[in-house]
């Protein structure tokens, strides 16, 4: 319905980032595939709680004579056996395949989480792009006034040749950055398109900004968020919970298993009927090779889980950090670098106009103008970066 929804939007309409993210929910098959394996998950509940089938057993024959008198004729036997379904064994079987389920479910929330922090990033990268785009072309707009002012005051005798030269290599480097800048704006959408699918098209445009980002909380609180809602953790969590009821149920395997067994013999003169129970009494094999097989997976899911928090606390200590640094430096860009560079700029300008500074200062003014603009962006895109890595951990999408 969204892959619909997105090929029927015309396609000069910008795309949100919301929209990208409903239609790869819907569509993309890494998340088709874990809904298919959580739904094999239900299946295995329907399997551990099915009972047992009875056994049928039907025998036919016939009966010879071997002494005078005896009858002869057609025999038949008939064995229906049912075995008992251990309650406690059933219950703990139900109870390992729920929690795979719960594990299952909540691997599929992390393939959810992670497409769509892939989403974020190749979406953000876009605009990034496309402020570089932006820039570059604002800066062959004005090499290209350059250039037309220095070749008149070169022609009129009022600058000597080398600033043309300079010039003109200013123009052509400016040239090649802006179609650098335009292959990179189309391999973003390409990457960015490959992360919803193909109901997006070729030439779709998105509707955000670098600029915006959400508020993070203290890091404290990201910890105790990350450790209630990672779904990585949970799934560990749910895996060790497994472990441990299978470990229960190799457990009660070692209880005797009874059937109930109903028979009956026929022949030409007798009619025999029996009832009763047999059972499989584990008097040589204790089940000790299950049982500390299933103790060891057990301790295996445990320092995973253990692991796997660890990691994550981590992780997450690393993505704060980032995005502290990310956020000083567009702070320090925003607020003073930027502006300092362009009233520079807006004075090399006016003494070169005037005839007070030669282009060379000008043109020195302009790149340290333009460093920090693309320092800006690629901040901001840090900053972005940062805050989508902090949303995964917490699982906040």
């Amino acid at each position: 319905m969204a892959q619909s929804a997105l090929a029927a939007a015309p396609a000069a309409e910008p795309y949100k980032l919301q929209a990208l993210r409903d239609a790869a929910r819907a569509t993309h098959p890494s998340l088709q595939a874990a809904r298919a394996m959580v739904d094999a998950g239900r299946a295995q509940i329907v399997t551990a709680g099915a009972y047992p089938n009875p056994e049928v057993e039907f025998l036919a024959g016939r009966t010879q004579a071997r002494v005078p008198g005896a009858a002869t004729g057609a025999s038949q036997t008939l064995e229906i056996t049912q075995r008992i379904d251990n309650p406690w064994q059933r219950e703990a079987r139900v109870g390992a395949a729920g929690y795979g389920l719960e594990a299952r479910q909540a691997e599929g929330r992390v393939f959810e989480v992670d497409l769509l922090a892939r989403l974020d990033q190749r979406f953000f990268e876009l605009l990034r792009r496309q402020a570089e785009q932006r820039a570059a072309r604002e800066d062959l707009s004005l090499a290209e006034q350059i250039r037309a002012r220095v070749a008149v005051r070169v022609q009129t005798g009022e600058a000597p040749r080398y600033e043309l030269i300079k010039a003109d290599t200013e123009l052509l480097n400016a040239q090649k950055t802006a179609e650098s800048a335009g292959l990179r704006v189309a391999q973003a959408k390409a990457l960015l398109r490959s992360m919803v699918g193909p109901g997006l098209p070729v030439d779709f445009e998105v509707d955000g900004s670098l600029a915006a980002g959400p508020a993070v909380p203290g890091l404290e609180a990201l910890r105790e968020e990350v450790l209630a809602r990672n779904p990585e953790l949970a799934r560990a969590r749910a895996e060790v919970r497994r472990a441990e009821t299978q470990l229960e149920l190799e457990r009660l395997r070692r209880h005797p298993e009874v059937a109930l067994k109903v028979a009956e013999d026929r022949d030409v003169e007798t009619r025999n009927s029996r009832i009763g129970v047999f059972a499989v009494v584990p008097l040589w094999d204790r089940r000790t090779g299950p049982v500390a097989e299933a103790g060891a997976l057990l301790g295996k899911s445990r320092s995973d889980r253990d692991n796997q928090e660890l990691l994550l606390l981590q992780a997450l200590e690393t993505a704060y950090r980032h995005y502290e640094i990310a956020r000083n430096q567009v702070n320090a860009l925003e607020n003073g670098i930027l502006r300092e560079a362009e009233a520079a700029l807006k004075v090399a300008e006016a003494a070169y106009r005037f005839g007070e500074r030669g282009i060379l200062d000008y043109l020195d003014a302009q790149r340290v103008f333009r460093f920090a603009r693309n320092e800006l962006i690629s901040a901001r895109y840090e900053l972005q970066l940062a805050v989508i890595e902090i949303e995964r951990l917490r699982a906040a999408q």
